[in-house]
């Protein structure tokens, strides 16, 4: 797989796992994408989550995206890096896919208050790996992001 169908797949397919350790341990929750292109793998979270805690002690992270009816998945791993592109919290907070963020700005007293309510993060340069069930026992291909 190309790295170009690497992104459509994940920016097709935006829930995705995120794997992140805390305290030695890890932890994976559901996530949802706001893209993946050369530039990243762009999502946000809240500042108040446990999610971005960990993320700041530990940015080292893995995704996964993953497909039933094709029975496929991208594993990507890297580092994260927390984003202070206002222009990008932007495009986020005001793209069709985020309406349900504008109850949150609507509760805040100004514009920055409400950038102030997430964080956006994305990760470079990562490497993905291809899974599938006839591929369940060939050897991982590392395929480069950037």
């Amino acid at each position: 797989m190309q790295r170009e169908q690497i992104f459509d797949f994940m920016n097709n397919n935006p829930a995705f796992f995120l794997a992140t350790i805390e305290g030695g341990d890890p932890r994976v929750r559901a996530m949802l994408l706001y893209k993946a292109d050369e530039s990243g793998v762009v999502f946000h979270t809240g500042p108040s989550k446990d999610v971005y805690r960990q993320i700041l002690a530990h940015p080292t992270v893995q995704m996964c995206f993953y497909n039933p009816a094709q029975n496929l998945q991208i594993r990507v791993r890297g580092t994260l890096e927390l984003s202070s592109d206002i222009m990008l919290k932007k495009e986020i907070s005001s793209h069709p896919t985020r309406q349900f963020m504008q109850a949150w700005r609507a509760s805040c007293a100004t514009e920055e208050d409400f950038y102030n309510t997430f964080a956006v993060f994305s990760l470079k340069n990562g490497i993905a790996n291809v899974w599938t069930f006839a591929s369940n026992f060939a050897p991982r291909e590392d395929i480069a992001l950037a």
